[in-house]
């Protein structure tokens, strides 16, 4: 009998004392992995910009450096608990890493050499854009990790998920943005007049405002390296072709004349035609004005002048001045945009502010434009980037992309801002007359 009741007593007391449920018991809960991200078109490595890819393959290779950081974006429209997985290998020895999602952060060790899925384990995180960051805590290995995918799942994307699923270039410029501006149909437009200014820290190398756009061209500023900025004008050729060889003399774009400093070529890519530009280090949080003129000429051609003026010396400067072929008309579409062209930058937000739109009709009048319709591109319309807005501030417009925000504008969207109500001051007869 004494014994029964010593049994007893036993089970009483060991079943009251408390369980310790340690990181690793809690991990060990079966992780439903239903997305695979591609890693390499989704990351970037945050604090070393030139080791990011221009071309990326899935796999993020060549990983040595344990002060690199690696965040992989992805967007969700649903809030909750995130289960993650990365597909990962070491060439050889073994890795441990740290890894950090919605303020939680988890280390595992890899050591296997073939590609595996590691569960990581199950975090919380918010609707919209999140980043798993991975860092290197130890290597013994020269590679701290391949990565292959980064796996999620669970309750956080039962809404629709968000990333780069393929055409990984365009994915990793990040969408294009522009303003349409609507423009009075019983005018003839000669010139179209427009300003930009990029706010302190948004001039991120890659960029391209390009405040003057036409139906056969672009006209605008660029941010080329950590030393160069360039205006550039470019007018497309009506022969269609990737290749500026090809183009037909009949439908070449003729140069007729360009200003000092100004280097001029011919393009190809993104179809092909003369371009020009001028290496000016342009600044932030400054004012820059854009002059481009547009009239019909002989032989069933148009000649478009572009004109840049520098606030330093408070003078109109001539960047160049091309005739195209197969068209004779005056200024047409005339619209602005915001564009990455360094896949190496698309984790970082830019800005530009678009202000005081004014054209000169063959009437000889101004008129100021202050309505203008939002568009993105391909990668936005499909929703491989949704970093991309648009709108009104005070009296301006503006257009931002890149950099994994949340405050998506809805394509189409038209915006009028506040008139302005003083038409640019020039003159005209003093312009630079182009010269070949």
């Amino acid at each position: 009998m004494k014994l029964h009741y010593w049994v007893i007593f036993c089970v009483l007391v060991f079943s009251c004392k408390p369980q310790q449920v340690t990181n690793e018991t809690s991990s060990k809960e079966q992780l439903i992995l239903t997305t695979e991200i591609p890693a390499q078109p989704n990351s970037w490595m945050v604090n070393s910009q030139h080791k990011n890819k221009k071309t990326p393959s899935i796999e993020t290779k060549q990983w040595t450096d344990m002060n690199q950081v690696m965040r992989t974006y992805f967007k969700t429209d649903t809030s909750g608990k995130l289960h993650l997985g990365l597909n990962v290998r070491v060439p050889e020895g073994i890795s441990k890493l740290k890894v950090t999602l919605g303020g939680t952060t988890k280390t595992i060790e890899i050591s296997n050499t073939d590609a595996k899925t590691i569960e990581v384990g199950i975090f919380e995180i918010s609707e919209g854009y999140n980043f798993v960051e991975i860092e290197g805590l130890e290597k013994s290995g020269a590679v701290v990790a391949n990565i292959s995918k980064v796996l999620i799942g669970g309750p956080a994307t039962k809404g629709h998920v968000y990333f780069i699923k393929d055409d990984f270039y365009f994915g990793r410029r990040g969408p294009s943005v522009h303003l349409s501006y609507e423009m009075p149909k019983d005018k003839e437009v000669v010139y179209f007049y427009n300003e930009i200014n990029v706010p302190k820290g948004e001039d991120v190398i890659g960029s391209y405002y390009m405040a003057n756009g036409f139906k056969d061209g672009y006209f605008g500023i660029q941010v080329n390296s950590e030393t160069e900025r360039r205006i550039l004008f470019s007018v497309w050729s009506p022969f269609d072709t990737q290749d500026p060889n090809e183009i037909p003399d009949d439908h070449k774009i003729i140069l007729l004349g360009k200003g000092a400093g100004v280097t001029t070529g011919e393009f190809g890519n993104e179809g092909s035609g003369g371009q020009s530009y001028k290496v000016y280090n342009w600044k932030s949080d400054t004012t820059y004005k854009f002059l481009l003129k547009g009239v019909p000429v002989e032989n069933n051609s148009t000649d478009y002048t572009a004109y840049f003026y520098t606030p330093e010396d408070g003078r109109w400067n001539l960047i160049a001045s091309f005739r195209r072929p197969q068209a004779s008309r005056y200024l047409k579409n005339l619209y602005s945009f915001l564009e990455n062209f360094d896949t190496k930058t698309g984790n970082i937000t830019r800005k530009a502010n678009y202000n005081n739109q004014w054209i000169y009709s063959t009437d000889k009048e101004w008129t100021e434009l202050t309505t203008a319709k939002f568009t993105a591109d391909a990668t936005a319309r499909k929703e491989s980037r949704m970093d991309y807005a648009g709108g009104v501030e005070g009296n301006q417009f503006f257009m931002k992309n890149c950099g994994f925000f949340n405050d998506t504008t809805p394509i189409d969207t038209v915006f009028t801002r506040t008139a302005n109500g003083v038409a640019p001051i020039i003159d005209f007869s003093k312009l630079e007359i182009p010269k070949s």
